[in-house]
């Protein structure tokens, strides 16, 4: 029995005590905290541009809105409308001439309006519709063919002197006396201008 003691003692000096594992330590690598970043960063700040805000309806399609004149007593108010279906196609109200359509030729604000009847049955004639961004001016005329080339050119007032020649059957000698017959007026072209009312957005 002596023996098998002094075995177990000798055995359990000889066997080392158990250690618990080694506890593993993680360093996560923050930028902020590496001085070569930093250093590298820090010629930029301040300097970083704002990313635009995406384009609106109004931004694309800038003849539409709300516009007022002071030249027109008639169509003092007028709104111009994106159709819901048709992205080309705009809707006027206010004109005397009552609800008329306009088709985009040229973006973002050149519009021809077609001979059409209104909403009410008026016949209205063809004509132009354009926009000014610059000034926020919207400018319409009816009663002038549209001009593909240069549609500004319906705006302009005829030369003095510009007048189509009558024909020679228009001209009649009666009893020595030269009749001549006069030429048809045309009807007369409606204008209109008006400013855009510009409504600004109050930001908190």
């Amino acid at each position: 029995m002596a023996l098998s003691l002094f075995a177990i003692s000798v055995s359990a000096q000889e066997t080392p005590p158990t250690q618990p594992p080694p506890v593993k330590t993680t360093t996560t690598w923050e930028a902020k905290n590496n001085p070569t970043v930093d250093s590298i960063l820090s010629k930029y700040t301040g300097k970083y541009v704002a990313s635009k805000p995406a384009p609106t309806t109004a931004d694309i399609f800038p003849a539409t809105g709300q516009f007022e004149s002071s030249t027109n007593p008639e169509a003092a108010h007028v709104t111009v409308t994106l159709d819901a279906e048709n992205k080309g196609m705009v809707w006027v109200e206010g004109l005397p001439q009552g609800k008329i359509k306009a088709m985009l030729r040229k973006s973002p604000g050149t519009y021809k309006i077609p001979a059409q009847k209104a909403e009410d049955g008026k016949d209205v004639a063809e004509g132009t519709l354009l926009f000014d961004k610059e000034t926020n001016t919207l400018s319409i005329v009816i009663g002038k063919t549209y001009n593909d080339a240069d549609p500004a050119a319906a705006f302009a007032a005829p030369a003095i002197g510009d007048e189509t020649p009558l024909p020679e059957a228009d001209v009649k000698v009666k009893a020595g006396k030269t009749k001549i017959k006069k030429k048809p007026e045309a009807p007369k072209a409606w204008v209109y201008t008006g400013t855009k009312i510009v409504t600004e957005t109050v930001s908190n």
